[in-house]
């Protein structure tokens, strides 16, 4: 049996001296140089910094990538890429199941609503956003006095830069970054191998290892109608990362929780979790239903599916981390600690003491009042969050800039419109299956008097309501978006399509809630979570990361195996293991794979390298992301952790934690002798 560091002691660590061990999602003004000189006697120079920051990539539909060639090339997962997948899809040509290559670049696919960043500038602007706030200001009115201030700030760079700028809160409110990204939104899909190669092992081996999947998607970014010409991109090492060697992973993970107080932790467990596991099974049911009535339903839910299954999975395993009574009491230790350093300190007492205290106190007092209002909502429907935005945005259009709700301000608009005209298909049967899903959840939940579930029952049962919806409304028209927006308000106001006056029925109630939740919870929170955060700094200084924001972040650590079910995991899986476990399964169900594997097998190298696991500390957001070694030549594509590291939402824990990743060498492989795509292949080990 092996022996597990107590989760105390890693706590404790992750509060005293963060810079030990492998932790941490660092951002990159504030990079672990310190740990990297000691333990692994590497120091990253600011150029390195800066090629890997202008290599990497972050996909605004959730995800990581990285440029991979000199003309624009990106990589990514497959699972990252199967919305546009579905999107570009039809009955015809099924690119989620089947894959693509381009042979010829006029064979590249423009992606319908893709945009990816890249962060080109960081700058702390923190004084500027705290100086807004007077000291004769309400808590209210000092978290407009915030929000009114950034969003001046954004639109001010915006259009000083051209570029995309977003003011980033960190550490919780410790401090405020405006980061500036080059934004594309000419994507076109270069190549996708098929589902059953992708995901090999299907959702039964989801945040497992070992792993044999061949999780990758390559698209191209164009500018002016031509591939990007880019400078900065990351060299293939076909070798890959040996045993023990260090990497980095840099990529946007998109949250933790790692630096929430006790309370607001036992918040999400009382809450927010529950509500969204029960949220996410009626979607699936309603899913499951659906994809009955045929081959093509199956087709239209595919991509829904892989999100809805995935996010059960990984809340279902945060959601035990945080039900367990030993987590929650050593978090409430450690969190004594830190609030006993700050009390015997008289300048820190009066300055952070009561922070803790306050946070306790307004969960406390409107617990209740917080999960009925997370139920007034539409789920999963992107007909409904058409309808919703539309409403809302003739609306705060016409408010001052630094009045309206969040979304809504003028550095947002050029974003949102992308999304409202996005010509990706919407299938009428697909959004009525979801809709009725989401209000039975609704009326279950709230009951019959609630004042969402009387206008849902106007319509008359779940069913019958989200039918009626769905089946007169004119919104899968993009035309029809436009000629809304552009009418404005009284275009709106005079709509008789069905989900906009649905929509103006429910809006008042989000609306609603949205400033319940500002005035009364954000109000309160807010200023704590700052004063906590200067707490912290004033005791580590900067040796420490903030919680993860969905912003460019980079975590290090040793390629290596681990403790598994009293043995070890091995370090990478080969094509050996990938044979091996189809034929184990009789090459069924989830561990099929596609003819091409079986026709062609004799020309494979069983011994090249298909996964390989790392100790660098990554969570959901991260897939996609580039594993690069000391010269920043990239040797995998990070595509799931393992399920030891769902627990990575609230701490991270070395001897067990381990990113998956897609070794580069498999990727050459299988495009070389499976995929008969060795123009793509080539392009990838072009010499800089």
């Amino acid at each position: 049996m092996h022996t597990r560091i107590p989760l105390v002691i890693l706590l404790s660590l992750t509060l005293a001296v963060p810079g030990l061990a492998e932790e941490g999602m660092w951002t990159f003004d504030n990079p672990p140089v310190k740990a990297l000189q000691e333990k692994y006697n590497f120091t990253p120079t600011q150029e390195w910094l800066d090629h890997v920051r202008l290599s990497s990539v972050r996909f605004m539909d959730g995800g990581s990538g990285s440029f991979a060639s000199p003309y624009g090339l990106l990589v990514t997962n497959h699972h990252v890429a199967v919305g546009q997948l579905q999107k570009m899809s039809s009955r015809q040509a099924d690119y989620v199941k089947n894959g693509f290559y381009a042979k010829r670049p006029e064979d590249e696919i423009k992606c319908p609503d893709l945009e990816v960043n890249v962060l080109v500038s960081m700058k702390n602007i923190t004084k500027h956003v705290l100086a807004a706030i007077k000291p004769e200001m309400s808590d209210a009115e000092a978290i407009k006095a915030r929000k009114a201030e950034r969003a001046r700030i954004e639109k001010e760079s915006q259009d000083k830069t051209g570029l995309r700028s977003d003011v980033v809160k960190l550490y919780h409110g410790g401090e405020y970054w405006l980061y500036r990204y080059q934004k594309y939104t000419d994507v076109r899909l270069v190549m996708a191998p098929e589902r059953q190669a992708a995901i090999f092992g299907g959702d039964s081996d989801n945040f497992t290892y070992p792993r044999y999947g061949l999780d990758i998607t390559f698209f191209r970014v164009y500018a002016n109608g031509q591939p990007l010409k880019t400078e900065h991109y990351l060299k293939w090492n076909a070798s890959g990362a040996g045993n023990g060697e260090l990497v980095f992973i840099t990529g946007h993970p998109g949250r933790t929780n790692r630096l929430y107080t006790a309370a607001q932790l036992e918040l999400q467990r009382d809450l927010r979790y529950p509500l969204t596991i029960k949220y996410i099974d009626r979607i699936l049911a309603g899913l499951h239903e659906y994809s009955r009535r045929g081959k093509e339903q199956v087709r239209r839910a595919r991509a829904y599916f892989y999100r809805y299954n995935n996010a059960h999975k990984a809340f279902t395993g945060m959601y035990k981390s945080l039900t367990d009574a030993g987590f929650m009491q050593r978090k409430q230790k450690t969190e004594a600690e830190i609030r006993k350093l700050v009390d015997d300190k008289p300048e820190w007492k009066q300055q952070y003491g009561q922070a803790w205290e306050n946070i306790e106190k307004v969960i406390s007092k409107h617990k209740s009042e917080i999960g009925r209002r997370a139920h007034q909502r539409l789920f999963g429907s992107e007909l409904g969050k058409l309808a919703v935005n539309i409403v809302k945005y003739v609306q705060e259009i016409k408010k001052p800039d630094a009045d309206r709700l969040d979304g809504f301000h003028d550095s947002e608009l050029e974003e949102l419109k992308f999304h409202l005209f996005s010509p990706a298909p919407v299938y009428r049967d697909l959004e009525a299956a979801i809709l009725e899903s989401s209000f039975r959840l609704t009326i279950d939940t709230l009951g019959n008097k609630d004042k969402l579930s009387k206008i849902i029952l106007t319509l008359g049962d779940p069913k019958e309501a989200a039918e009626k919806l769905t089946a007169e409304t004119k919104l899968l028209d993009v035309a029809e978006r436009k000629k809304l927006i552009e009418g404005g308000l009284k275009a709106v106001e005079k709509s008789k399509d069905p989900l906009i006056v649905f929509a103006r029925r429910i809006v008042p109630i989000i609306v609603e809630n949205e400033e319940w939740q500002k005035q009364h919870i954000d109000s309160v929170i807010t200023p704590a979570s700052e004063q906590i955060a200067q707490a912290r700094f004033a005791i580590y200084g900067n040796n420490t990361y903030p919680d993860a924001t969905f912003t460019l972040r980079m975590a290090y650590g040793p390629v290596k195996g681990y403790p598994m079910n009293g043995t070890r995991a091995p370090y990478m899986t080969t094509i050996y293991g990938l044979y091996n476990r189809a034929l184990g399964f009789d090459r069924q169900g989830e561990w099929s794979l596609p003819e091409r594997f079986w026709k062609h097998k004799k020309l494979l190298n069983l011994s090249t390298p298909v996964n390989f696991v790392c100790e660098c500390d990554i969570i959901g957001g991260n897939s996609g992301s580039p594993v690069i070694n000391q010269k920043a030549e990239l040797v995998g594509i990070v595509f799931d952790g393992n399920i030891e590291s769902l627990a990575g939402r609230f701490f991270f824990d070395p001897e067990n934690n381990r990113a998956v990743s897609v070794h580069s060498a498999y990727v050459l492989e299988a495009l070389q002798k499976l995929y008969d795509a060795q123009d793509l292949a080539d392009e990838l080990e072009i010499e800089p």
